[in-house]
C-alpha cells in the first residue's frame, strides 16, 4: 500500500460536502495520528452559545477515522465511537487530534481530544472519544 500524504487527506476531506459546509480542514495527517480543525462560528452554536455536541461529534469521527486511514489506507469507514462531553466548548477553534492506539490488518482503534483555542490562544480539553475503524477491503498486500 502506498502511504497516503497530508494532500491526499485534504483532498480527501474537500470531497465531502457536510465537512466543506462546517469549514473542516486537515491540518496534519500521517504516523497513525490526524488533526482536524474547524472556526466556531455562530452558526455551529447550540441556545446556550456553546458549540453544539454534534459538530463536535462530527470532529471526532472524521480525524478518528483519518488517523485510521493512516494505518489503514483510503478505504476506511467508522466501526462505532463513544463521546465523553468533559466541558462546554467556547472559544474561536475546534481542534480534534486523533491518534491510532492499535491497528490490525482491517481495523483500527483510535483516540480523539477535542480541544478548544479561545481568543487570548488558551487550549482547553472539551471531549475525548474513542472509536474503532474498519477497512472496506482486506489489505493489498
Amino acid at each position: 500500500m502506498t502511504a497516503l500524504t497530508l494532500e491526499d487527506a485534504q483532498k480527501g476531506l474537500a470531497s465531502q460536502p457536510f465537512s466543506v459546509l462546517l469549514g473542516a480542514r486537515v491540518a496534519s495527517f500521517g504516523d497513525g495520528a490526524a488533526t482536524l480543525e474547524l472556526d466556531i462560528r455562530e452558526e455551529l452554536l447550540q441556545q446556550n452559545g456553546y458549540l453544539h455536541g454534534g459538530v463536535l461529534a462530527y470532529a471526532a469521527d472524521n480525524a478518528i477515522t483519518f488517523a485510521a486511514g493512516t494505518t489503514l489506507g483510503p478505504d476506511v469507514l467508522t466501526g462505532g465511537f463513544s463521546i465523553n462531553y468533559l466541558r462546554p466548548a467556547q472559544g474561536i477553534r475546534l481542534v480534534a487530534e486523533a491518534r491510532v492506539l492499535h491497528s490490525g490488518r482491517r481495523q483500527a482503534t483510535c483516540r480523539c481530544d477535542l480541544s478548544v483555542i479561545s481568543q487570548d490562544g488558551t487550549t482547553t480539553l472539551s471531549a475525548a472519544a474513542q472509536g474503532s475503524v474498519l477497512t472496506r477491503n482486506g489489505p493489498t498486500s
